[in-house]
């Protein structure tokens, strides 16, 4: 290892959905089975890929609020939206893992991170069961010191604000940090906690990647190691 190869992070906290894995499929598998009970035409993986941030329930309000149920501060009325979500989330968990995969390369990263000392943690607007399961079922649960959900603070506290990022750190023994994401949500929140933000261009958003403001942007895991280096 040269001195060019040095990382100066203690911690480095990782996004779920669209960044660790593509799990865009089973999302959207979960979506339109809410949608289909509603009466709602199913949508594209291409449309549901831009609407994913926030966690599952402001995913199903994004889709239903073009379609009915509308209230005229622009709401979902959470008699039709509750329920719904209920039915999102009771797929979700009985298929949370049918067509969810890694991103290229995200093995190799991880392990050399952890050779050089660097603890990991995942902060996701999911629920944190759900991360847990999703996790543990794709063999990658192992290799986090600290897995932070939505809830896992109150949902009130869920990215962008900065709290979650702040508890990750913490979990992991504190020191310096940086986080990897997909989204506003994700850079809107390493912003707020004051650590420097690594965007995949790979992820999930509905805009050019240069619209997050991240501090670099990466193609492919390979190149994380090395742009975590000269931040």
């Amino acid at each position: 290892m040269t001195n060019a190869d040095t990382i100066r992070f203690s911690v480095v906290g990782f996004d779920l959905d669209g960044t660790l894995l593509d799990t865009v499929p089973d999302i959207a598998s979960a979506l339109n089975h809410a949608l289909d009970h509603a009466g709602i035409a199913p949508l594209p993986l291409s449309e549901v890929r831009g609407m994913v941030g926030g966690g599952a329930k402001k995913l199903l309000a994004r889709a239903l609020s073009d379609h009915l149920g509308v209230a005229a501060d622009g709401r979902v009325d959470p008699a039709m939206l509750d329920p719904l979500y209920d039915r999102l989330l009771d797929h979700y968990r009985r298929n949370i893992c049918v067509d969810t995969r890694m991103f290229d390369g995200l093995e190799p990263a991880l392990d050399d991170l952890a050779r050089r000392g660097v603890r990991l943690g995942v902060a996701t607007n999911k629920l944190e069961s759900l991360a847990r399961d999703l996790l543990h079922r794709i063999g990658l649960a192992d290799r986090f010191d600290a897995i932070v959900g939505g809830d896992t603070l109150g949902t009130d506290r869920a990215k962008p604000k900065p709290d979650m990022l702040h508890h990750l750190v913490e979990l992991c023994g504190g020191g310096p940090a940086a986080f990897v994401g997909d989204s506003v949500y994700d850079t809107g929140a390493a912003r707020a906690a004051g650590q420097p933000c690594v965007a995949v261009s790979f992820g999930y958003r509905n805009g050019p990647v240069e619209a997050l403001n991240a501090d670099a942007v990466i193609d492919h895991y390979d190149a994380l190691v090395p742009t975590l280096a000269r931040l």
